[in-house]
């Protein structure tokens, strides 16, 4: 105890001596400690116009991020965003478990998961419930927190057939108009991320960085791939990205891989990780954020500060920026948009990556205290508007042209998972499990 008490005094002490009898040494003095700068407005991007394909309605939304590719374009959604109607969909978060799925929209039906695992089928049009199915089985007690439900998965439809994964190291099919289960297949590990569905392949990424080909038909593995096993990353998860016979895997380790759909051979690789690790939170490379195929490009951000453009066919990379996020970039004609690091939503250059305009987001619901900071969700382009979803219980309107903010629409309850959007309707599923549709 006794130098505990003197040794602040010593400091102090100290502190004040070398104050008054500093000596100070000529020359230019670099900082021994990286310090972010953050994003910047790119010096090339001056005088670039933003000019977007017209909005096109599109008749689904068959899985997260919209398609396999997890491109989507410039959706129709006119009209002012109001709600139309409004459901509950099973159980929402609470202070042990979190609502991470969004939902689909296939043949005028939405589907929702609840963290429950209890899949309900809603009509689109009137928010009628049609049906609900619970994917868990009696020997999935071993992963569910003592039975008390679990955290991440999701569903994807393709073919009459929705497919889910499940904390509880399970992808299920269902029959996407009855719901009754046709097969059910077992893995190593739970999911936290929804799969993917393409050509008959159902494509799913455990916690512990394996992936796996099912067969879409029976649910037999096809093949698996080994990522590096990673102890910690952020919550959530991220698909993989499908084009003709290239999937691209993310995994929570950084790691980004294209293997062969049809066999699983590897093609490339590369690691979005953080060059230099200053703290525990930039030393998660987690790729949570849906990569993007846009033609021969992959698109690809890390939590740890690394996006990159990536060739299809060779992985190299065409451009790369210092900015970092969790959530998946959207991609439309010439340019990205991009929720990054600090609640910027950024508009990029597909071609070179520059960086055209900046808008900040709201940080905090108080912004004078900074207290109860907002994790903003999305962005979504539909009807000339970006569209983002924030935990403080609101959706804004972003302009796609210069960031500037259009409007915003105030939710039941908070909002951490992005909108979807299909003939014409956004629909919204709130923390509490409110799927809440919007035109």
């Amino acid at each position: 105890m006794w130098v505990a008490v003197l040794s602040p005094v010593f400091l102090v002490s100290a502190c004040d001596w070398f104050e008054e009898n500093e000596v100070r040494l000529e020359g230019t003095r670099i900082s021994i400690l990286e310090e972010d700068e953050g994003i910047r407005i790119d010096q090339e991007a001056s005088g670039i116009i933003v000019h977007l394909p017209r909005p096109e309605l599109n008749p689904q939304w068959g899985q997260a991020g919209g398609n396999a590719k997890h491109v989507m374009g410039h959706l129709g959604a006119p009209g002012a965003l109001e709600a139309v109607w409004s459901e509950s969909a099973g159980d929402g978060s609470d202070s042990e478990l979190r609502l991470l799925s969004t939902p689909i929209v296939a043949n005028g039906i939405v589907y929702t998961i609840d963290v429950y695992s209890i899949v309900h089928a809603f009509d689109a049009n009137t928010g009628d419930d049609i049906w609900d199915a619970n994917v868990t089985s009696p020997d999935d007690e071993w992963f569910s927190f003592g039975g008390e439900g679990s955290m991440g998965g999701g569903i994807a439809y393709e073919g009459d057939r929705l497919f889910v994964t499940t904390g509880f190291a399970q992808v299920v099919a269902l029959n996407a108009i009855s719901g009754e289960e046709v097969w059910r297949q077992s893995l190593p590990g739970p999911m936290r991320a929804p799969p993917t569905v393409a050509d008959g392949r159902v494509y799913v990424i455990t916690i512990d960085n394996q992936a796996y080909a099912l067969d879409a038909e029976n649910g037999d593995k096809l093949w698996s791939h080994s990522g590096i096993v990673e102890t910690a990353g952020v919550l959530g998860g991220a698909g993989p990205a499908v084009s003709k016979d290239v999937v691209i895997v993310p995994y929570s380790s950084g790691e980004i891989n294209a293997l062969r759909a049809s066999n699983g051979r590897p093609l490339w690789s590369d690691n979005l990780g953080a060059i230099n690790k200053l703290d525990a939170v930039s030393s998660l490379a987690d790729i949570r954020g849906r990569p993007a195929i846009d033609g021969s490009r992959v698109i690809a951000i890390s939590h740890a500060g690394r996006m990159v453009a990536l060739d299809l066919r060779s992985g190299s990379r065409v451009w790369e920026k210092n900015i970092g996020g969790i959530q998946s970039p959207w991609v439309v004609g010439d340019f990205i948009y991009v929720l990054a690091e600090n609640n910027k939503l950024v508009c990029i250059t597909k071609k070179d990556g520059y960086v055209v305009w900046i808008s900040q987001l709201l940080k905090y619901e108080d912004p004078d205290d900074q207290e109860d900071p907002i994790i903003w969700s999305g962005p979504v382009l539909a009807g000339d508007r970006l569209i983002v979803t924030g935990s403080h219980g609101f959706v804004a309107s972003i302009s796609p042209y210069n960031g500037v903010l259009l409007g915003q629409v105030e939710m039941s309850d908070p909002v951490k998972v992005e909108p979807v959007v299909a003939n014409g309707k956004v629909y919204i599923l709130t923390d509490d499990a409110e799927l809440i549709a919007l035109q």
